[in-house]
């Protein structure tokens, strides 16, 4: 990337500014300088990163839980005991490194870091360099991505441990020139002093440097003087991911971690009864070792093609897996039997109830599954792509009996996660293979594991009752009922840990809080209740992008039409009318008007809207959808059509948008998403297992499908600080693309996606569970 010409930063004793938004003005905040051979600053964590003691939140006259303190809010609370443990350092060179204790998994949370450390330090974003930090147990709960938290939570720490580290650098340019600092100015990493003397970052870090750990005090630098943060930057690795460059968890190599992969059950969570061939095929071309797992046979060989012959090759009787009787028609049968009632009766008002059931998703990221293990007698090293480390390495240290400190877990880049590395089952399995087989092994799940024993997002059944009497909606009540989710994976600790200052009550479970921090209506319609309850089926279920806004959103603007339809109301007005706050009706505005509210369009197609607020953050999405025979029966070779949505439009209100490209490409990536949930994505469940074997069978998203135009539009901050935004999309696009479809057929859809009812593959088989690499592909190529 370009470094960018930056103006010089004025002297740091300047008076305070008032703040405004996108910056908290000249704030003054606190760091500590640690003891280290160059400058080291640690970034205080904790509830600074919420503005405060007590979380933001509009103050309507019934608020839900969530519009008072949100999932996010109780991540930063759990997160403030380990204040000050992570750092940005200054070195030689000149540059600056910050090791973030989050994940990267695409999402472009290290180009933000960057920014925010090369806005403070007035330095070069090619000089900053962000890294993944390894497993650090002593951080606690600060070291969980998820929630669309991550920006929420680092935004200020890390802006003020990079403007301690520029002041100390200024500092000791200072005394040792002999002169007052305010006589001092910064410019891409350079200390200048008139035309008389300068002085490099790096020939100052270790001068810079403290012999102990004390308190540092700086001043941020104010909002209108932002020269990189608040502005379009491009990711500081796209041009190593457009080369191929980029490194992925696939690419390391590990002396010796030789290919793995696992041969596994025709069930889900399946066990092995016997092998009775496990001589035979180790001593296959290239086979090393076979060794029985929890769920599996493990074979490690020479090459992956090697692997997928001799896992073919095993012969296996299989134990019971967790959910055999388990199909789509069974589960849906026990979700609407378990749904709670309705409390409030229709008395001298008019209702609304429907019903909508959301199938099974799959939670399986582009990047195959994989992690590299070496374990040891006395220690073991892992490397993987790891949203909560913490759990996994202590997990894993119990597994082999070891000592949590005898775990090192490195954290790599993925590709993709959908919510999938939440859980470290994938680096769990390579460990114990590693121990069993006495080498290390570069385990890789085939796509097939991924789709049919990887993460799913739960089956669900989303109920909703609205009464309405002269002109008002009286009562609004959603009984959600789901699939169990699984939230092992440090989301549950969080919760015990905060649980005395959450605004819920109740012997309330981890995801019935977790359902209560992140769902509330944007409507004022009158006594409002949301709830769910979850059926304990043991399939392997995840917190998958968004958690439950997508399905809960859907089912609620499909009634808020309805509702308007009723009371004979346009529904962008109808939605005015009720909306809770200004920011939504801004962004709800701004939609109708750049998305043409209304225009005319032929039989067949139609505009759909939807609004969505969470993580503090909020959107509109207007999408037309083209519901015409000709085009829903339109040909793609391989390919599933249907609708199209045809135009798509994205207004977000991020608060303070730090990269307006990155908050864009979040949006984009959220409309993909909900085109695949709403229309085309989904795992038809059959005698315990989905039958869904690999992207070519899921049919998320592709380009025939995508719309062909799409445009983002971020409002102006209205914040000193971010909104989570990662998830922020994905709800609300699935919501207008439901509501435009109801709209273009004149029916009410469902049953989610659109074309769950029809099977549109030949199944993979169940046995060998990984099928015979393809030797056709340049025959499928476009």
């Amino acid at each position: 990337m370009a470094e960018q010409s930056r103006s010089p930063r004025e002297p740091v004793e300047e008076a305070a500014q008032p703040g405004s938004p996108g910056g908290p003005g000249r704030r003054r905040v606190l760091a500590y300088l640690l003891a280290a051979p160059t400058l080291a600053v640690g970034a205080r964590l904790g509830l600074d990163a919420v503005g405060g003691e007590s979380a933001e939140a509009a103050v309507p006259s019934l608020p839900q839980p969530e519009e008072l303190f949100d999932l996010g809010d109780m991540q930063t609370l759990a997160a403030a005991p380990t204040s000050g443990l992570i750092s940005v350092q200054v070195h030689a060179d000149g540059t600056a490194s910050f090791a973030v204790p989050r994940a990267e998994v695409g999402q472009g949370m290290t180009t933000a870091v960057a920014m925010m450390i090369a806005e403070e330090m007035d330095l070069p974003l090619a000089k900053v360099r962000v890294s993944l930090a390894d497993a650090r147990p002593e951080l606690l709960m600060n070291q969980l991505t998820g929630g669309s938290n991550s920006m929420r939570s680092i935004y200020l720490p890390v802006r003020s441990a990079a403007a301690v580290a520029r002041q100390r650098l200024v500092a000791t340019a200072a005394q040792q020139w002999g002169v007052p600092e305010s006589e001092l100015t910064t410019r891409d990493g350079v200390i200048t002093h008139g035309a008389a003397k300068s002085a490099t970052y790096g020939s100052l870090a270790e001068a810079a440097a403290s012999a102990r750990t004390v308190t540092a005090s700086a001043h941020l630098k104010s909002a209108s003087d932002f020269t990189i943060l608040g502005t379009p930057q491009n990711r500081i690795d796209a041009r190593d991911i457009v080369t191929g460059r980029k490194k992925f968890g696939m690419d390391l190599h590990v002396s010796d971690a030789k290919p793995t992969m696992v041969r596994r059950p025709p069930t889900v969570n399946g066990t092995v009864v016997s092998v009775a061939n496990a001589d035979a095929v180790r001593n296959m071309p290239g086979i090393t070792d076979v060794a029985t797992v929890e769920h599996g046979v493990a074979v490690r060989g020479e090459t992956f093609g090697q692997c997928i012959d001799a896992l073919r090759a095993l012969e296996v009787t299989w134990g019971p897996g967790t959910v055999d009787k388990e199909s789509d028609d069974t589960v849906l049968a026990k979700l609407r039997a378990a749904a709670l009632p309705m409390v409030v009766p229709p008395l001298l008002t008019k209702k609304i109830d429907a019903e909508f059931s959301f199938a099974f998703a799959s939670n399986s990221p582009l990047e195959p599954d994989n992690a590299i293990a070496d374990v040891r007698s006395d220690r073991a090293e892992i490397w993987a792509s790891l949203k909560v480390p913490i759990v996994a390495q202590r997990d894993i240290a119990d597994r082999l009996g070891l000592p949590q400190t005898a775990v090192t877990v490195h954290v790599v880049e993925g590709g993709g996660s959908f919510g999938r590395h939440l859980f470290h089952d994938v680096a769990a399995e390579a460990a114990e293979i590693s121990q069993k087989m006495g080498k290390p092994v570069k385990l890789s799940w085939s796509r097939t594991d991924n789709f049919r024993q990887g993460r799913t997002h739960p089956m669900c059944v989303s109920r909703v009752r609205a009464t309405y009497a002269l002109g008002n909606v009286v009562s609004y009540e959603q009984r959600h009922t789901s699939s169990q989710t699984d939230f092992g994976h440090g989301l549950g600790e969080m919760i015990t840990s905060t649980a005395a200052k959450l605004p819920v009550a109740g012997n309330l479970t981890f995801a019935e809080t977790i359902f209560q921090l992140t769902q509330s209506t944007p409507y004022n319609f009158g006594v409002t209740t949301q709830l769910l309850n979850e059926v304990p089926l043991k399939f392997n279920t995840g917190s998958m992008r968004n958690i439950y806004s997508p399905n809960v959103a859907c089912a609620r603007e499909l009634v808020v039409d309805q509702l308007a339809a009723k009371m004979r109301k346009d529904p962008v007005a109808f939605r005015r009318e009720f909306l809770k706050e200004e920011r939504l009706r801004a962004v709800l505005d701004k939609a109708a008007e750049a998305g043409e509210w209304g225009r005319a369009l032929p039989a067949g197609v139609a505009q759909g809207i939807a609004l969505h607020t969470e993580y503090r953050g909020a959107v509109a999405s207007l999408v037309e959808i083209d519901c015409r025979p000709e085009t829903v029966n339109r040909k793609v070779r391989d390919g599933v059509t249907g609708p199209r949505v045809t135009r798509a439009l994205m207004v977000v209100d991020a608060g303070f948008a730090i990269n307006p490209r990155g908050l864009e490409a979040q949006m984009m990536g959220g409309m993909n998403d909900a085109l695949a949930m709403a229309l085309t994505s989904s795992l038809h469940i059959k005698d315990g297992i989905p039958l869904e074997g690999s992207w070519d069978e899921y049919f998320y998203t592709r380009q025939w499908n995508t719309p062909p135009h799409l445009r983002v539009i971020v409002m102006p901050s209205t914040g000193d600080k971010p909104s989570g935004a990662g998830e922020l999309g994905v709800a609300p696009a699935f919501a207008a693309i439901a509501c435009a479809y109801a709209r273009a057929t004149g029916t009410l859809p469902t049953s989610f996606p659109i074309n769950h009812a029809t099977l549109s593959f030949d199944p993979l088989p169940l046995e060998p569970s990984t099928p015979q690499s393809p030797t056709d592909g340049l025959d499928r190529a476009f």
